[in-house]
């Protein structure tokens, strides 16, 4: 009988963390990657109050099939990049615009990534050169003298 209540309990604490972060990141599974919000093991603590290290270990090696796709849990867990006169977005979500910006550029004169910035900040996305470098770096995307095609 402890043995089957364990379980039952474990099941209950993966819905508990699930239903926690499918109401924060409700706008993502709606819309797509560029409404990820930022969020921290902490916040879904404290939303279903248990600890940060309960969280962590429910959410590793887990996966949920959602519209956007299937996704590990500890996908919905990132940092923030501070938005001029906004709400803060999700690491994540830059990615995807860098990558999109990159996929657009014209491919005889591929974008620096200090034009990613600018082009960035005109989207009101806080970012420095560094984080940009080392996000298209995670990415796989190659430098912009080695993206520029010469035909």
């Amino acid at each position: 009988m402890w043995l089957i209540r364990s379980i039952h309990q474990r099941q209950r604490t993966i819905v508990k963390v699930t239903d926690s972060i499918i109401k924060f990141q409700r706008e993502f599974l709606d819309k797509g990657i560029a409404f990820l919000k930022p969020l921290i093991l902490r916040d879904v603590a404290e939303d279903i109050g248990m600890h940060e290290s309960t969280v962590s270990r429910v959410t590793t090696n887990k996966y949920v099939h959602t519209p956007q796709g299937i996704y590990e849990l500890k996908f919905f867990f990132n940092s923030s990049i501070a938005r001029v006169g906004g709400e803060d977005i999700a690491s994540e979500a830059v990615k995807n615009q860098i990558k999109q910006i990159v996929s657009g550029e014209p491919g005889d004169k591929p974008y620096s990534d200090q034009k990613i910035v600018e082009i960035l900040r005109s989207q009101n996305v806080d970012i420095a050169r560094r984080t940009v470098a080392k996000y298209r770096e995670v990415l796989g995307i190659l430098p912009s003298s080695k993206r520029k095609r010469f035909f």
